[in-house]
């Protein structure tokens, strides 16, 4: 689907997928936020340059975060599925990172995303050296085949299991097809938390 599609690609409770696929770690390792053995799990496939991961990360993500993340309450794991080379080196560059800086710089490309994607080599090196890369350390990073096939394996898996569009989020392993409002998620979590 490209990007004007994929709003209009519906997301179905019909979806099938190998739950058992979808909650083993990646060979790169999870990057996750929250407690491992929190009751609720969270896991979301996005795209760093997709608009509609980055209106969700705007508009929900952080509320989600204040109130479910940082108080234990739920575990949260971004899952990348780049569906475009521009995607591909933003998440590569958050893998080079310390794995404290993941999290920031997955905020930035998507607070920053109508800005690093017009021009994205150029905007992924600005923000490289405001996170604290060298321009050597940047070139290295996006240009490693090993962090690309670790991303691109991510993706992949996620497409065995039936991932079409992004972004796509499960709670629980279950697929969540609700609105993507903190109002609406806050209702499904608080369920799942009694």
């Amino acid at each position: 689907a490209g990007l004007a599609t994929l709003s209009l690609y519906p997301i179905t409770a019909a979806f099938g997928y190998d739950a058992a696929l979808l909650n083993a770690s990646p060979a790169i390792g999870d990057m996750s936020l929250g407690p491992a053995d929190a009751k609720i799990t969270i896991i979301e496939y996005a795209s760093a340059s997709c608009p509609n991961c980055a209106s969700f990360h705007r508009s929900t993500f952080g509320d989600l975060k204040k109130a479910y993340i940082d108080t234990n309450k739920i575990r949260f794991v971004m899952r990348e599925y780049p569906h475009n080379d521009a995607a591909l080196a933003a998440f590569m560059l958050a893998r080079c990172g310390p794995k404290e800086k993941y999290f920031p710089l997955i905020d930035q490309f998507f607070t920053t995303q109508s800005e690093w994607t017009t021009s994205p080599r150029e905007g992924l090196l600005k923000i490289a050296l405001e996170a604290g890369f060298t321009a050597a350390e940047f070139e290295r990073c996006v240009t490693d085949p090993q962090i690309a096939a670790d991303i691109l394996s991510i993706r992949d898996r996620a497409k065995s299991i039936g991932v079409r569009g992004v972004p796509t989020i499960f709670i629980n392993g279950e697929l969540y097809d609700g609105d993507r409002s903190f109002e609406d998620f806050r209702l499904k979590l608080d369920l799942l938390l009694r």
